[in-house]
Formats: C-alpha cells, sequence, structure tokens
C-alpha cells in the first residue's frame, strides 16, 4: 500500500528506503508485528555497508500503526551498543496510547472520518488480542486498573 510513497521518499531524498512488511492483526496478535519490525530494523542495521548507507543517517519512520512500531523499534534500540545509533524517528499521526481514549484529541477527533475514535479501539484490541468484545469498556476507560493510571497520569491525562 506504500510503494508508490516510499520510492518517492527514495528519490526525492536521495536515500534507501525500506519497507517492512509485517504480520498483520487480527490473525497475527501482538507482538508479531513488532517483532517483524525489530528484526527487519536489526537485519538491516547489521548490513548497512552492503547496501551503502551512512549509519550516521538511518532513520524509522511509520504512519498510524506503522508510527506505533516505528516509535517501539526506536525504543528497544535506544540503549543497544552493538548496532548503530538511528537518527531520528518519523511518526505520521500514530497511534502512541490506549489508556485512554477520552482525551481531548480522540473527543475532538471522534466523528472525522476515518479513524473514529470507537474504530481506533477496536483496531487496537484487534491488534493486542483479536477481541473486541471489551470495546465498550476500553472506550468508558475502565480497562485499566485505577493504580496504574495514576502512574501514568504525568504523562496521559487532559492536563
Amino acid at each position: 500500500t506504500h510503494e508508490k510513497l516510499c520510492r518517492f521518499i527514495a528519490r526525492e531524498s536521495e536515500s534507501v528506503v525500506v519497507s517492512v512488511g509485517y504480520r498483520l492483526a487480527p490473525e497475527h496478535k501482538y507482538p508479531a508485528a513488532y517483532e517483524d519490525c525489530l528484526s527487519a530494523t536489526q537485519h538491516f542495521l547489521q548490513r548497512l555497508q552492503r547496501y551503502g548507507v551512512d549509519p550516521a543517517r538511518v532513520v524509522v519512520c511509520g504512519d498510524s500503526a506503522g508510527g506505533n512500531l516505528a516509535a517501539a523499534v526506536s525504543q528497544s534500540l535506544a540503549g543497544s551498543s552493538h548496532l548503530p545509533r538511528l537518527r531520528a524517528q518519523i511518526l505520521i499521526y500514530p497511534g502512541l496510547q490506549a489508556l485512554d481514549f477520552n482525551l481531548p484529541s480522540y473527543q475532538q477527533n471522534r466523528g472525522v472520518p476515518l479513524l473514529f475514535r470507537e474504530r481506533a479501539a477496536f483496531y487496537v484490541l484487534q491488534y493486542l488480542n483479536g477481541n473486541a468484545a471489551n470495546l465498550e469498556e476500553v472506550l468508558e476507560g475502565s480497562h485499566i486498573p485505577v493504580d496504574i493510571k495514576l502512574n501514568y497520569r504525568k504523562w496521559v491525562s487532559p492536563d
């Protein structure tokens, strides 16, 4: 689905672009997609010389669920001493939190096509366990224990 965009980016930036075709939910639940992206990135980083890529210029990028995966891969590789460091991450409308679907951004965009609030929560559940039976609880925010909400309030809150 992204081949034309990847070719455009490669051509316009005169760079090497590697697009990872990761396994998709609900057939392949978490952590399948993450493992695919991490493995592909590690494989590429171990073979940069073969591809003629400057190790100081490697960036990961993703949109939507791919933005989530790019962020997760970046975090996983941040402390790696045996691979080149990533220069940056580009996250295009990434899905980064599923703790609270009642934050202002979800409320403001709840009816904006293409990814309605309910659909976003549905896809998160598909990704995690392939079962959306708890959709209402997730939308209400009752899927996270109170102590965890309090621990993450600094980062995930309307304030």
